[in-house]
């Protein structure tokens, strides 16, 4: 019991500190940003301006946190960052999706997109090397990070959404531990403290995760199933990633959203309203009396 109460107060102090660290990278970020202001700047779906900033501060946080849990979700999300930020800053944005990316090699050109998709899934056989077990383990656990990197980064396109996915995911990981939940809630606690530390910033839609934040979280995540999972659980855990990526090719998660009255009061909560539709005036003819 009191292994148990160790665990839980270090996941406690681990997600506290990254938190911390994540609001604290993100005030330097915004007095200093990196080569200025204009290259971190986006149009969200409003058309109204963000910054991608909050993603580099979020990774900063968990990592931060990370280094006291594990070394290898620390690096699993360095990698899928760096990867992710290479895509934020020098991508188009005209090939998208796994298949549109791999549509691009095929004819001969390699995307940014097709950059970071190879190297986070080298990047998720680090980590898993990292963790160690058997052949078998670490190409599921390279799955799951890798895997983990790419799926929550198909969320991040409204204000909130991967973070709340983050949180879900976070929860889901401690229910499928079963007795193993205190290592899994550690594992957890720094890319969930340092996400939950901007989710107000991502809310106020003043700032995104960007593919660096979101990217980094995924992979963070299922670096800390990796390492608190059974195989079992991390099999059912790889399958759902698997059949939820392939779904994105053919399904758009927005609509699947907004068409089920649960996941929509969720993926509100804490949004601004939506803006209202524009009112067309129609003119009435003017009536002339005889």
């Amino acid at each position: 019991m009191s292994a148990v109460r160790g665990q839980l107060i270090g996941a406690v102090v681990v997600g506290f500190a990254a938190a911390g660290a994540a609001q604290a990278a993100y005030g330097l970020l915004r007095r200093r940003p990196p080569g200025g202001s204009k290259p971190w700047s986006r149009t969200n779906h409003r058309g109204e301006q963000v910054t991608l900033l909050e993603g580099p501060a979020v990774v900063a946080g968990a990592i931060v946190g990370a280094l006291a849990a594990h070394p290898a979700i620390a690096v699993s999300g360095v990698g899928a960052a760096a990867f992710g930020e290479y895509d934020d800053l020098r991508g188009s944005g005209d090939r998208r999706g796994f298949r549109g990316h791999v549509s691009a090699l095929l004819e001969g050109e390699v995307t940014t997109g097709a950059v970071k998709l190879g190297g986070i899934g080298a990047t998720g056989l680090v980590s898993s090397a990292m963790i160690g077990g058997s052949a078998a383990d670490v190409v599921i656990n390279a799955g799951l990070i890798a895997g983990g990197a790419n799926l929550l980064n198909l969320f991040d396109l409204r204000p909130g959404r991967a973070i709340k996915v983050t949180v879900a995911s976070a929860c889901l990981v401690n229910v499928l531990a079963g007795s193993n939940a205190p290592a899994a809630t550690a594992a957890t606690a720094a890319p969930l403290g340092a996400a939950l530390a901007l989710l107000p910033e991502d809310l106020g839609e003043r700032a995104m995760l960007g593919d660096s934040g979101a990217n980094a979280l995924g992979a963070m995540l299922g670096a800390a199933a990796a390492v608190s999972l059974p195989r079992l659980s991390r099999l059912v855990l790889l399958a759902g990633i698997i059949g939820l990526t392939a779904a994105s090719e053919k399904v758009s998660f927005t609509k699947v959203i907004e068409r089920t009255p649960v996941l929509h009061r969720v993926d509100m909560l804490g949004r601004r309203p939506a803006p209202a539709p524009p009112q067309i005036k129609i003119p009435v003819p003017a009536t002339s009396e005889e």
